[in-house]
């Protein structure tokens, strides 16, 4: 059974803007969390922040996947999948260029700066930045290259994925004119919760255990398996499941044991990360000789996967509705998904030399970040029509046509 392909989904809208906006803050939080690596770091660093932000970070990209996928899977598919390719290639690449060009640049040139590599104003180190030539090693994130996408990394990994539905599409096609039926599990049978939690878990525990170890994360596009045998896979199951109605039944119908599943891998991934903190060597010499990294990654995958389909499941039974705010925070995404963290960073290197207590300097940052953000969008991107599609904004229509009016509030 499939969903009508009339139905707005107002949860997956809401669910997208809750994403985006934890992602503000997780990157605000960046800037103060101790011992994390980040583009710039004020001297206000604290050790507790690391627990908060491990919880979110667990399932935080995931998300984001997993609800890009499902909102491609709701959208009207083209007759010819190539066509969908050609229309996410404009929606993603054009915004990814123009904000590694003209967004991003500001980040580079304060870390670059904080690193002790360049000196010189962002005027000089721009147009040395545009010409696209390595930077000395360790300037500044992608350095290397001579140029750096830094959190726009999302929307290339995006796009790689959305043409890799393509052929897939055509293979799916194809076996339907040759009468070959794909049949879901319905809801119900044996394998439902086989196919819900324990293969979806597994894989994502040989990603950790295994791929991670070996590749890393580069977020770098080629070469970032393990990110991409996450990544993928989560976008491809929300495709897949977007319209299927006995999925979002099952799903809901289950919602708190998925979420006991949760809470479960919660205590067991993070209480062996507290063990590991509070016992002595001598205490964990004495400990069994079990492979307990292998358990705190079953933890972390368990706990992953399951708090994803937790929020979706609730997700679905509690945000289902249609709401007034809803059509302009959902259009106001992508613009500041792409400005959010050049207001961070340069807010933060602004307010640092005032040597204001920690709590205040990080309120003042998500604060400037969250206006910052509501001025550009609203008195630039959406009254400048050139400018809306270097922010994924679709063209407003000129007043007099109303054919496309209701279809670009959305």
């Amino acid at each position: 059974m499939t969903t009508p392909s009339n139905a707005r989904r107002h949860d997956i809208d809401a669910l997208r803007v809750i994403a985006f906006g934890l992602l503000i803050l997780y990157h605000v939080g960046m800037v103060y969390v101790d011992d994390w690596g980040f583009h710039i770091k004020s001297p206000h660093q604290w050790e507790w922040l690391q627990w908060p932000m491990v919880a979110v970070n667990r399932w935080r990209m995931d998300l984001i996947f997993l609800i890009s996928g499902i909102a491609l899977g709701l959208s009207r598919a083209p007759a010819r999948p190539w066509r969908m390719g050609l229309r996410r290639s404009r929606l993603l690449l054009i915004p990814l260029i123009f904000g590694m060009l003209a967004i991003v640049p500001i980040q580079a040139w304060i870390e670059a700066r904080e690193n002790g590599v360049f000196e010189a104003g962002f005027d000089a180190f721009l147009l040395r930045y545009w010409q696209l030539q390595p930077w000395p090693e360790g300037g500044f994130a992608g350095a290397e290259f001579g140029i750096t996408w830094n959190h726009l990394w999302y929307l290339a990994y995006l796009w790689a994925y959305s043409l890799a539905l393509v052929p897939l599409l055509v293979l799916v096609r194809l076996l339907k004119r040759m009468g070959i039926a794909i049949n879901r599990p319905a809801a119900g049978t044996v394998l439902w919760p086989v196919l819900l939690i324990v293969v979806p878990s597994f894989a994502l525990f040989a990603v950790i255990h295994w791929l991670e170890p070996i590749f890393g994360d580069s977020k770098a596009l080629f070469g970032d398996w393990a990110n991409h045998a996450k990544y993928f896979p989560v976008f491809l199951f929300g495709f897949v499941v977007a319209r299927h109605e006995d999925f979002w039944s099952a799903l809901m119908a289950a919602r708190y044991r998925v979420l006991s599943i949760a809470a479960v891998g919660f205590v067991l991934y993070f209480g062996l990360r507290v063990l590991g903190r509070l016992i002595t060597p001598d205490t964990a010499a004495a400990l069994p000789d079990w492979n307990w990294r292998a358990i705190s990654d079953s933890g972390h995958a368990i706990y992953a996967w399951s708090a994803l389909l937790s929020i979706l499941a609730f997700g679905a039974v509690w945000l289902n509705k249609p709401r007034s705010w809803l059509p302009q925070a959902n259009r106001a995404v992508y613009p500041w998904y792409i400005l959010h963290q050049s207001l961070i960073v340069p807010l933060a290197a602004l307010l640092i030399p005032l040597a204001l207590p920690g709590p205040v300097e990080a309120l003042l940052v998500l604060i400037g970040t969250v206006l910052g953000c509501t001025v550009i969008h609203h008195f630039l991107v959406l009254r400048v029509r050139w400018l809306q599609p270097l922010f994924g904004v679709r063209i407003r229509p000129k007043p007099a046509d109303r054919t496309f009016a209701g279809d670009a509030a959305r």
